[in-house]
């Protein structure tokens, strides 16, 4: 073999454990379902509260059903007594998800997430957020 195609063999075997390595630590994470909170147009945040026995999360996502919802900021409030304010400013339609949130530092308790979004007129069907943190 040529110096030149061990390089390349040496490259491809970098990129593919590169590549499997990212792949391990996705699947490791799993989705657990927090809670949810009704839009209902009266208000301009809503809190889903979470406790201690639901344990700690590196990262949050946040599902919208039934109508879509102007979020302007989430706020995620830890057992620490500390809390993350996360710039959103997106508008989920029904149906839709936030991009995947990590949290700072490594895995968090969370007491709960506050979210701010504006008014609007859903008609007879109000949106439901829905909470998932990534264990």
């Amino acid at each position: 073999m040529t110096k030149r195609t061990l390089i390349r063999l040496g490259m491809v075997l970098l990129f593919t454990l590169t590549v499997s390595q990212y792949a391990a630590g996705q699947r490791r994470g799993r989705w657990e379902y927090l809670g949810e909170a009704n839009v209902d147009g009266m208000v301009d945040h809503d809190m889903i509260r979470v406790g201690r026995r639901e344990g700690s999360f590196r990262a949050i996502q946040i599902k919208v059903e039934r109508g879509a919802v102007e979020f302007q900021r989430v706020i995620v409030h830890y057992a620490n007594g500390a809390g993350s304010p996360i710039e959103l400013r997106h508008r989920i339609p029904a149906g839709g998800q936030s991009r995947v949130i990590d949290l700072p530092g490594d895995r968090r308790v969370i007491t709960g997430v506050e979210f701010f979004y504006s008014k609007g007129s859903w008609g007879s069907r109000r949106p439901r957020v829905r909470l998932f943190g990534m264990k």
